[in-house]
């Protein structure tokens, strides 16, 4: 009976790996996708591991490129922010490495795939919607969430079972990938604490001022400070560059799936400064509507996405819309870094639509009378007028 594993080489997973191969007699292939954050020592100490606890097989995925491609790159295009407030750094990749995961099971033909999502979290209803919408046939697998198991029981099982890796919990758990990190502690299991600076995996480094200049091709980031690269490369480049000043920290509040409210800290100093260079050059280079259009369907975007929804066709159709509106979206956006925080200094761009042949706001108009300029506010008065007239008395 082929399994496939989505292992991550945590306590969970691991325990998974373990009794789903010892105690159930499965075929346990252990799989991981990279979305970005794990470095070949990382990948090949899960191996290790997954091996160690009886799995038949492990694979690496790399799915870094695949998750710009299907999933960042839009929500830069659709400027998306959670609450106005979090990239979705961490509930992005987790349709990506669903996606991958339900695609080597049908590759090596399996007959079940096992997650080690608690039936607390969001990730159980990604994992699921994913592998039940691409392979209804495949079985779906979930011990820590069937049996309610502890973290004590785990631990408990995998020493019984001679097993005894340093189980010990982290004070944040980190979970980092191409698009931030999201960091979790005590703290954020409180309405009113804040996370200390020491929580965070990037440190103030850098205390001088810098400059930045990003460049953006129909949406996507082609250089930074001339130097043109592919956008996953660039967006590698600014979290180094920018992290060593501690810019991007913050701590998102929302509702989860499932109903409940969920605060995370995360960490996500590229993705912030490119979403927003990106939605000043829209504003330059945008139509006041096009502009008014992307934020609903931008946010509603990223809803769905967040929910675990990214394979309903509404999806494509946004993309699609996303996609057009980038046709102008090209030039040059300019950033100052400091520490714990950017700033925005302004953009050139040919498309620039703060075109003086026209007039300049608050300035001499060049494009129409007076007498033109007074007709226009009286029709455009009428709608309220009348209005007014109907109900004075109301």
């Amino acid at each position: 009976m082929k399994l496939v594993l989505a292992y991550s080489g945590g306590l969970d997973t691991s325990y998974c790996a373990k009794h789903l191969s010892q105690d159930k007699g499965y075929e346990v292939h252990a799989v991981s996708v990279n979305t970005g954050g794990f470095s070949f020592e990382e990948i090949k100490n899960i191996e290790r591991k997954a091996l160690e606890l009886g799995a038949s097989s492990y694979t690496s995925i790399d799915a870094v490129q695949t998750f710009y491609d299907k999933v960042v790159k839009y929500l830069i295009f659709g400027n998306v922010l959670k609450n106005n407030t979090y990239p979705l750094s961490v509930s992005a990749e987790r349709i990506v490495q669903a996606i991958e995961i339900v695609n080597y099971a049908k590759k090596i033909g399996a007959d079940y795939i096992a997650h080690g999502s608690t039936g607390a979290g969001n990730d159980q209803v990604r994992f699921d919607m994913i592998f039940q919408i691409i392979a209804p046939e495949i079985k779906i697998i979930t011990p820590i969430r069937d049996n309610k198991l502890s973290r004590e029981a785990e631990i408990a099982y995998l020493k019984e079972n001679g097993v005894d890796y340093p189980w010990e919990k982290a004070k944040y758990s980190i979970n980092k990938g191409l698009w931030g990190t999201s960091v979790g502690g005590e703290e954020t299991l409180t309405s009113e604490k804040p996370l200390p600076d020491t929580a965070y995996p990037s440190q103030l480094k850098e205390k001088e001022p810098s400059d930045v200049k990003l460049t953006f091709n129909k949406g996507e980031l082609i250089a930074i400070d001339g130097e043109h690269d592919a956008p996953v490369n660039n967006i590698e480049k600014l979290e180094l560059m920018a992290s060593k000043y501690a810019i991007g920290r913050d701590i998102h509040v929302g509702d989860t799936i499932i109903g409940i409210k969920g605060r995370v800290g995360f960490e996500a100093a590229a993705a912030l400064i490119i979403i927003k260079a990106h939605h000043l050059l829209e504003k330059h280079t945008l139509t006041k509507w096009q502009q008014f259009q992307k934020e609903q369907q931008g946010n509603f975007y990223g809803m769905l996405l967040h929910e675990g929804n990214y394979l309903d066709a509404v999806m494509r159709n946004i993309e699609a819309f996303l996609t057009d509106t980038q046709k102008t979206v090209s030039g040059d956006v300019f950033v100052s870094l400091y520490p714990f925080q950017y700033r925005l200094n302004g953009i050139s761009s040919p498309h620039d639509l703060m075109n003086a042949s026209f007039g300049s706001y608050g300035e001499m108009n060049k494009g129409w009378t007076a007498d033109e300029a007074k007709g226009f506010i009286k029709i455009q008065s009428n709608a309220s007028k009348i209005y007014n007239h109907v109900n004075e008395n109301s």
